[in-house]
């Protein structure tokens, strides 16, 4: 009897803990993107039970108790608590930290990492920062990033400045989601146009070498636009942009999660006619596509579609006269960019127990590029004759790129290991045009540049190429102390390539190898202050438009092409470090670098505007990054970033002919390297008019010579932007006012080394005022 008595105690005791127990079931969310939060804490108050989200923001807990608070915080994010009181999945928005530190990056090693633990110089746009700037072009974003200038050419178009002077050389890497756009050897400082802004999620940028995970390119840095993800919430985007310039754009966009299964779409199509610059119509249309399969919590499958097509008139640069008294007007009305591209990849995805992680991705490219380019223009002053070219660049991809990062218990370490594989038929063709130069009355500009003969059998350059780019990297991370974190990375590449040289009949093939190391380490200060410090190396191989460009004259030895190149070199050091103060209402965040190259690959301007490759022996790139961000309070906040660099000549022979006076450079100043570049933002957001935003840009650039021998400055130029916007449910209006103040500026300023040469400008727009129009629909709210 006191056995059934017994047994009848635990049955009753056992039903009163399942009738207190509680399943709480739910997802995290980041309230501006609506994507899913990866390993944010979910935590009883007042207990240590806890959980984390997993890659798709979903947790489950169990509680002994009803009517439980609940708190959800993860980095980068402000901390909440809400109380539940039933079992009902929920779903749980975060807001961004209103500090902003950046904390979470990806590109570092081409995984989730604390910023405090990476040795390196990274800046993050976040997503609101892109969503409240409405970009129609993507330097309207990328220049917000401290020690970043990315030059606006037209119509998308552009040249970049990252420890390096404004250049179009292969310096930097371009990425998307971790995937380089253009295969080594095939680079085109123009392939950002091929992106979609409307289907960015953030921007991360890492400056200086990062070999050890990312191979050549990367020299001057990294870009890595980070595209848009399902969202926890089902969403739908449809808007409007225009300007008084003739520009119209429509972007659309719409996700959702459904149970294992996410979508995301996403594009915009635009058309330009009759803007401010004449002969600068333009039509552009993208479209991004994204689908993951999550098999578990900690297997997933992702695939991703870009394509993007691009068709432009290329007005190009303008002499002083059209310059300085606003008249813009292209020398040229037959000039042109036009680009088709296909980027597809599908990644697998696997998180292990102990938070080691591996992928593997298979991604094929194809890309259709051609152009009659204003700078391929060669005119000598005075004449009424001058010559262009039409030239074509064609490439397709099918490459892998494999890599698992295994975490220890030994000294809290873990070792990245990867490899790539890039297989990239290529063709490229050039031809010469016959044109007529229409003369001012001084005899020493061109009013119009006219076609006279199309010239197919005078061949520039005409090529087939086989390219095929392999790499293997390691890096190894670890604590030598407690907060003392070290970071030690090698990689060996090798780029070759065979090739039909259909101007010569030559067939062969050529390749260029290379190991670049890295070390680092981070030092963790406590209450958001830290240290760092790195050295890397790093080597870019010459692309291959250069290598078989036919010389304007052939070398004394009778070599009519540039077989010789050399990869050019880089060694960089730095120290940093960054620091929260006031209670987070500060962050702070500088650099110091220093990198020295060897036969870094220059373009010199011939006397007809023509450019020749020559590989300057020694270079000098110093400088200090800084950055500052202040919100004293949510209605304010403030951004300081910027650079201050010596980009110089240490040894390069510009001349070896007696007849010119300048033999060299040495210790001289490289053209288009300001001193001085900073951006700067104040934004305010009234509490007595709530969802009201507005905010003042600053961009300033100094003074720059426009040559290699330092003969004449472009003064450089301070322009301000102004962006407003209002959002009521899910209706937002906005306006973008660019050059507030109707500065007559050029983004790039150039000229040759010889006595007659003249400036040319790229042209700023004048004055230009955006409107737009955007309706968003977020489906199922959250509960709380």
């Amino acid at each position: 009897m006191n056995l059934k008595i017994f047994l009848q105690a635990i049955i009753l005791y056992i039903c009163a803990l399942t009738t207190h127990a509680q399943t709480i079931e739910g997802k995290v969310f980041d309230s501006q993107t609506k994507e899913p939060v990866p390993g944010a804490t979910v935590q009883l108050s007042d207990s240590k039970v806890g959980t984390t989200t997993d890659n798709n923001g979903h947790f489950l807990l169990n509680s002994d108790q009803t009517n439980v608070t609940i708190k959800i915080s993860s980095i980068g994010f402000s901390a909440r608590e809400i109380i539940v009181s039933d079992s009902k999945p929920i779903t749980i928005g975060l807001e961004a930290a209103s500090e902003n530190l950046q904390s979470v990056v990806v590109t570092g090693n081409r995984e989730a990492a604390l910023r405090t633990e990476s040795p390196i110089a990274i800046s993050k746009l976040t997503p609101r920062m892109i969503d409240e700037a409405k970009p129609t072009a993507m330097y309207e974003i990328v220049n917000k990033v401290p020690g970043v200038m990315m030059v606006n050419l037209g119509n998308e178009q552009h040249s970049m400045a990252i420890r390096q002077p404004f250049t179009t050389n292969s310096y930097f890497l371009y990425m998307e989601d971790g995937v380089p756009i253009r295969p080594m050897g095939v680079f085109n400082h123009n392939s950002i146009l091929e992106f979609n802004q409307f289907a960015i999620s953030s921007v991360e940028v890492v400056k200086g070498p990062v070999s050890s995970i990312y191979g050549p390119e990367a020299v001057g840095g990294a870009i890595n636009f980070i595209t848009q993800r399902p969202t926890i919430l089902p969403t739908a985007k449809i808007g409007i942009q225009a300007d008084q310039w003739g520009y119209k754009r429509l972007q659309y966009g719409a996700g959702a999660m459904m149970g294992k299964f996410g979508v995301y779409v996403g594009g915009f199509t635009a058309r330009q006619r009759d803007a401010w610059m004449k002969s600068s119509d333009y039509d552009k249309n993208s479209i991004n596509a994204r689908l993951e399969y999550h098999f578990s919590p900690s297997t997933r499958l992702i695939y991703t579609l870009a394509y993007s097509k691009y068709d432009s008139q290329t007005s190009g640069s303008v002499d002083s006269v059209a310059f300085y008294s606003r008249q813009y007007v292209s020398t040229t009305d037959f000039t042109y960019r036009k680009s088709n591209s296909l980027r597809s990849r599908l990644t697998f995805e696997k998180d292990w127990k102990n938070g080691s992680q591996s992928f593997i991705t298979a991604f094929a490219r194809k890309n259709e590029h051609g152009q009659n380019p204003n700078y391929g223009i060669r005119w000598t002053t005075g004449q009424t004759t001058a010559r262009g070219e039409i030239n074509s660049n064609d490439f397709k991809s099918l490459g892998l790129i494999a890599q698992h990062s295994q975490r220890f218990n030994f000294l809290n370490s873990k070792l990245i290991t990867g490899a790539v594989f890039d297989f990239s038929p290529s063709s490229y063709w050039s031809y010469q045009v016959d044109l007529a130069a229409q003369l001012r009355p001084d005899k020493k500009s061109v009013e119009k540049y006219t076609i006279v003969k199309e010239r197919p059998e005078i061949r520039n350059s005409d090529y087939d190429a086989d390219i095929k780019n392999t790499a293997a990297y390691a890096q190894y991370d670890f604590e030598i102390l407690p907060k003392l974190r070290v970071s030690a990375g090698v990689r060996y590449d090798r780029m070759s390539f065979s090739y039909t040289n259909f101007l010569d009949s030559t067939s062969g093939s050529k390749s260029y190898s290379k190991v670049t190391p890295k070390i680092g380490a981070t030092y963790d200060l406590g209450k958001g202050k830290g240290i760092y410090a790195n050295y890397s190396r790093g080597f870019s191989p010459p692309g291959l438009t250069s290598v078989f460009r036919k010389r304007t004259v052939p070398l004394p030895n009778g070599d009519l092409f540039y077989y010789n190149l050399q990869p050019a070199q880089f060694n960089n050091a730095e120290i940093g470090g960054w620091a929260s103060v006031l209670n987070n209402k500060i962050y702070l965040d500088l650099a110091f670098y220093q990198m020295n190259g060897r036969n870094e690959l220059l373009n010199v301007r011939l006397p007809d505007n023509s450019y020749d490759y020559q590989s300057a022996g020694k270079t000098l790139h110093r400088g200090v990054e800084f950055g500052v961000t202040y919100k004293p309070s949510k209605e304010f906040f403030f951004r300081f970033g910027g650079t201050s660099a010596i980009h110089r000549y240490e040894e390069f022979i510009l001349s070896s002919r007696e007849s010119d006076a300048l033999k060299n450079v040495n210790g001289k100043d490289m053209p288009s390297s300001p001193r001085w570049m900073w951006n700067s933002e104040f934004s305010y957001y009234p509490k007595w008019f709530k969802n009201f935003r507005s905010s003042v840009e600053w961009q300033h650039v100094a003074s720059y010579y426009q040559n290699q021998i330092n003969s004449v400055k472009y003064e450089g130029y301070d322009i301000l932007n102004f962006r407003v916007g209002y959002q009521w449910k899910g209706v937002e209006v906005f306006s973008n006012i660019l050059n507030l103040t109707d500065v007559l500026y050029a983004t790039n300023a150039t000229r040759g080394n010889n006595a007659t040469d003249r400036t040319t400008y790229n042209a700023a727009a004048p004055r230009t005022f955006v409107f737009g129009i955007q309706y968003t629909f977020t489906g199922k709210k959250e509960l709380l």
